[in-house]
């Protein structure tokens, strides 16, 4: 059969058909790609390329200059994307360029590390019984210095020394048995999967990321930074930009429902107007189920509701959509969306936007892991407030993104079409190799416009990822542009491997990321942000 037979026959089969005028999404399929599960669809032993180093540092005299233009104190052990997050603050592009330069040369050099690190633990036979004795003394005169470790099983394994010496874990990196034991666990693994980088990690492990659920042991640094949170959303009056300003980096699981909820716009910064603002809202959005919702089996609505009731159960891997509960409040939230704005109506792609705010609202009233969590044996005015503040939200989120849902989906388009130009400036060969096995960006990137990124990355990843979009200015709608770009360039070693089109299809829609955390997302958010100062101000820069 030809190429393009094969091609025809490949996009027949991963196109969704949806009855009627719904919309449909390219390829959908969730939860992420988990190449654990999928090993026949990769090639064993590929590793995760590291991230580039666009070039070499500048001197030191740069730092002293962008440190002398900086209102607030830079705080010893700060993470490379809260540096990020100050320059944000300073439109000095070369001191911008620096600065997300040296997080991609400083998370690149510890990929290094760790794979170095991975490589030793894979041959743990080649020492004998003395030599594991002296190192098991030398760690433990390093410990008995006050340098202590931490095994982060997201990640791989690492010993990384806290500038605080205290030791950091959250629920999910808690190893069981000593230190030793784990590493020999990891290295078997390693040799049984053949994926370096890829241990197991259990789905509640995974979802119980420091800063989406449990409650972490913080150190020192981490505790400060919370109370700077609390510091701002303490006056009569929050100041937004510096709240802005500290969420780029992330925001604390304690306090990111109210901050989520003062930069959507929900909530006023005038602390005294909150709860007045809470009760009319909320009483406003259950007076729109009484009139609306019993509307849902009319005829010229019922294939909306039935598009929404079918959606649903395919949004998340997490049990905690599936609870007959939670389907009822989303179904709700959904209908009485898409009935408010009959000019895009229900699209599919809009169903997945609801869960991060779920999810994060969840958190607002309870200390488990939300995957284990049965929401039923929540309060009903609790269960209502959370449903309400969710309806809000992403009401507040869907405003400007709209365009995306309309009819043709103009805001897709034009977003798809900008990613092209961006990405046939910033790797040309990744943007010919598609070309050469006409592999059109639409076929991939419509799902990544469509649903935010939300089918590509872990949840515990769309809410870090969102922790900056409410953060820096019109995220969703523009920053999510250089997001895309820098995600696509990220696996530029897997797509070069790739030599027709099926495969390339199949590796653009099932894209291993099952394993990422925090690390990976801030990461790819500083090239992002590198790629923005870039290009955002210069579009003549897309052209030849």
């Amino acid at each position: 059969m030809s190429a393009d037979g094969n091609k025809k026959q490949f996009w027949k089969r991963n196109t969704a058909k949806v009855p009627g005028n719904i919309q449909h999404v390219y390829g959908a399929q969730h939860p992420p790609f988990d190449p654990l599960l999928h090993a026949n669809l990769i090639k064993a032993g590929n590793k995760p390329p590291s991230s580039t180093t666009p070039g070499k540092p500048k001197k030191a005299t740069t730092f002293q200059e962008f440190e002398s233009i900086t209102s607030d104190a830079w705080d010893v052990g700060d993470d490379d994307d809260e540096l990020l997050a100050m320059a944000a603050q300073n439109l000095n592009i070369e001191v911008v360029m620096e600065t997300a330069n040296k997080v991609i040369e400083n998370h690149s050099k510890l990929q290094e590390r760790r794979q170095q690190q991975m490589d030793s633990m894979t041959e743990p036979d080649g020492k004998d019984g003395e030599e594991a004795h002296e190192e098991e003394e030398e760690e433990e005169e390093e410990r008995e210095e006050g340098v202590e470790t931490t095994t982060d099983l997201s990640f791989g394994s690492e010993a990384l020394p806290l500038s605080d010496n205290r030791l950091v874990k959250s629920h999910s990196e808690a190893p069981v048995g000593s230190p030793k034991e784990v590493g020999v666990e990891q290295a078997a693994l390693h040799r049984q999967q053949s994926l370096p980088h890829r241990p197991t990690i259990p789905l509640v492990a995974r979802m119980a990321d420091q800063n989406t659920s449990g409650t972490p042991v913080m150190t020192e640094r981490e505790a400060s930074r919370l109370d700077k949170f609390r510091q701002v959303l303490a006056g009569p009056n929050t100041d937004l930009d510096e709240l802005r300003k500290l969420s780029w980096s992330g925001i604390p699981r304690q306090v990111r429902p109210i901050t989520w909820k003062l930069l959507s716009g929900y909530l006023p910064a005038n602390a005294e107007r909150r709860e007045s603002t809470l009760q009319r809202k909320r009483q406003e959005y259950f007076g729109f189920i009484e009139q609306y919702y019993d509307s849902r089996n009319d005829e010229h609505h019922q294939d909306t509701y039935r598009q929404i009731h079918i959606d649903i159960p395919r949004m998340s891997p997490e049990s905690l959509v599936l609870q007959p509960k939670v389907t009822e409040i989303f179904e709700r939230i959904l209908f009485i969306w898409a009935i408010r704005h009959p000019a895009s109506g229900y699209v599919q792609g809009i169903n997945d936007l609801v869960t991060p705010f779920f999810v994060v609202y969840v958190f607002e009233y309870i200390e488990e892991e939300v995957e284990n969590f049965n929401v039923s044996s929540l309060q009903e005015e609790v269960l209502r407030n959370i449903e309400a503040d969710s309806f809000w939200c992403m009401s507040k989120l869907l405003d400007g993104i709209q365009d995306n849902y309309t009819f043709a989906q103009p805001g897709i388009q034009r977003k798809v079409k900008a990613l092209e130009e961006l990405v046939s400036r910033i790797d040309e060969m990744v943007h010919r190799h598609m070309q050469q096995y006409e592999v059109e960006y639409l076929q991939f990137a419509f799902r990544w416009m469509n649903n935010l990124l939300m089918r590509e990355l872990p949840l515990r990843c769309t809410i870090r990822l969102w922790d900056t979009y409410q953060a820096e200015p019109e995220g969703f709608s523009h920053f999510h542009l250089y997001v895309c770009a820098a995600f696509l360039v990220r696996w530029r070693k897997e797509i070069l491997e790739e030599r027709d089109f099926q495969g390339l299809m199949i590796l653009l829609q099932n894209l291993p990321t099952m394993h990422w955390g925090n690390e990976e997302v801030s990461v790819l958010l500083a090239e992002a942000y590198r790629l923005k100062f870039a290009f955002a101000d210069a579009p003549n820069h897309y052209k030849r």
